[in-house]
């Protein structure tokens, strides 16, 4: 369905370094709409955060549309900030080589186990992260990648198989559980050159969602790709267009959730831009308070740009209303063979 607008009001003109195009939107429909170790990481996570000011954007417009899709609903709280003991394995190592010392934990029984990771490059610049730790069933992870943080639980048998989207082409991946354990894992991605990338994370229970239209797509349109409708990685190899994951277990005990849009650098006979942009649903958890999310851009040039996001909520009374941040993400400029 096309997007319809009416404008109502204004509140004035926003004044943010970026230029962030802010509006609300508001309707009775509105409500149905979306429905290698780790002290290094560590050191690059906080110097991310440091680099990047804050932008506090205050000022709305009011405006009205109508949308189908169904809710979405995650929850997040800042990144874990214990230290790590590390066991990692790269790629073409699938068995634990030690940092400084294996992990060992201790069981009911008194025993001791290895904690491993390992990392397998597969379709698209994707990654295959596996995680066993038998000693550590059902247990809350934080995995942490080139500024990219997100929550995971393991199984019952202690184990992670996941996929998730790299950031770098020599890509380390730190997975970190809450009593300070955790592991490495390493991997080389050959074909990250050949796709362009964009993270939205943020932390508490805030409604944020990124939404891509390509090539000039409406809401709801095909080219429109967001996490009601993510698409695959068979799309990006096919060159149907992009996809979207949505990385964290949002069942944990206070996730952190990263969504990520993946698109070809470069598709045959196109020469379009994909617009991107934020977009947060005022709910009972967010109305009236302030809210934080971090991007991440890799576009082209395999440089990372971070911008760190504040926004006041209005207050309750617009509950069911969005948030619309045109200008905060960089639209995507595709370039045809």
């Amino acid at each position: 369905m096309a997007r319809m607008k009416e404008i109502a009001t204004a509140a004035g003109t926003l004044a943010c370094a970026l230029g962030i195009g802010y509006v609300m939107q508001s309707s009775d429909a509105a409500t149905a709409r979306y429905g290698s170790d780790a002290a290094v990481k560590e050191q690059e996570l906080r110097r991310l955060s440091n680099e990047n000011a804050v932008l506090e954007v205050e000022d709305i417009v009011l405006t009205s549309a109508e949308f189908n899709a169904a809710p979405l609903e995650p929850t997040v709280e800042l990144p874990d900030s214990a230290p790590v003991m590390l066991a990692a394995a790269s790629a073409d190592e699938p068995i634990s080589r030690p940092v400084s010392a294996p992990i060992a934990t201790e069981t009911a029984a008194s025993q001791t186990c290895d904690i491993t990771a390992n990392a397998r490059p597969v379709a698209a610049a994707m990654v295959n992260l596996t995680l066993a730790a038998p000693c550590m069933p059902n247990e809350r992870i934080t995995v942490h990648h080139s500024g990219m943080i997100f929550t995971q639980t393991t199984s019952d048998t202690g184990a992670l198989d996941i996929t998730v989207p790299a950031l770098a082409q020599d890509a380390t991946f730190v997975i970190a559980f809450g009593n300070g354990e955790g592991a490495v894992a390493d991997a080389k991605i050959d074909d990250l050159a050949e796709f362009d990338r964009v993270v939205l994370q943020w932390k508490g229970d805030t409604g944020f969602q990124m939404h891509a239209r390509e090539f000039g797509s409406d809401y709801d349109g095909s080219g429109h790709v967001w996490a009601g409708k993510p698409r695959s990685v068979a799309s990006a190899i096919t060159g149907e267009g992009g996809f979207i994951t949505v990385n964290g277990d949002l069942s944990a005990a206070e996730p952190l959730v990263a969504e990520v849009y993946t698109f070809p650098a470069a598709m045959e006979n196109a020469d379009a831009r994909v617009a991107l942009t934020v977009e947060a649903e005022v709910i009972q958890a967010n109305c009236g308070q302030e809210i934080e999310a971090q991007s991440i851009e890799l576009l082209g040039d395999a440089t990372l740009r971070t911008r760190d996001l504040s926004v006041a909520v209005p207050d309750c009374d617009a509950v069911g209303s969005f948030l619309v941040l045109n200008n905060l993400l960089q639209d995507m400029k595709v370039a045809g063979h």
